[in-house]
Order: structure tokens, then sequence, then C-alpha cells
């Protein structure tokens, strides 16, 4: 009688991710940026959650979008807040053309597949 092994502590080992080709990782690294202009953090978040594994350079990608869009829910909190002083206003449409002006950018270094780092970034994941 032959036996098998247990299986893990989990009860469910998932199969290692493939690894997805360039041309792959250019095109969800683009729409990953993109999607932080329609959708905030929830693209670039589902994004890294599920494409992290698939390559260095989607991994990068999605984690640099999801920084940076972390970055600016910060940004709209500190906005919210300082808008009953009037200067907050002026921090929230910042943010929000800083959005779309460097999610465009990113996306745009992405497709030509180029390493891209959003400025004024605080990098909560690596």
């Amino acid at each position: 009688m032959t036996t098998s092994p247990p299986p893990p502590a989990g009860g469910y080992a998932p199969p290692p991710a493939q690894p997805m080709n360039p041309a792959d990782e250019k095109l969800w690294a683009t729409l990953i940026h993109l999607g932080g202009l329609f959708f905030g953090f929830l693209a670039p978040l589902i994004g890294y959650l599920v494409l992290r594994d698939r390559g260095p350079f989607v991994r990068a990608h999605t984690a640099t979008a999801l920084n940076f869009q972390l970055t600016l829910i910060i940004a709209y909190l500190v906005g919210g807040i300082l808008t009953f002083f009037l200067i907050g206003v002026f921090v929230i449409l910042a943010a929000y053309v800083l959005n779309i002006v460097f999610c465009i950018i990113a996306a745009v270094a992405a497709n030509r597949g180029q390493w891209y780092t959003y400025p004024l970034s605080i990098p909560f994941v690596r």
C-alpha cells in the first residue's frame, strides 16, 4: 500500500506562476498604470497581487503604480483635512493633476519597455 505525502499546511498549494513573455509584461504594465487613472489604487493592487510572480518587469511596474496610488490617497486625505483652511482644495487639485500626468508618462514608459519610478512616491511596496 502506497501513501501520498500530506497536503501543505494551508491545504492547497497553487501551481507556480508561468512567466509572461516581454510583450505581455509590457501590455499589463501599461494597463496597470492606466487603471490607476480610472480606478485609483484598486487596479494596481489587484495587478500586483495577481501578476507579481509573472515577471520582474510587470512586478516592478505594478509595485511602483501601487506605491504612487497609495501616496495619492494620503495626499487626498491631507487635502480633505486642509479644506477647512481653503488650501486643501489646491492640494487635492494638484494631486489630481499629478495623477493624470504621471500615470500617462508611466504608461508610455511601460509600453516602450522602459523601467519607471514615479517621482514624489512613498515606497510602501517593494
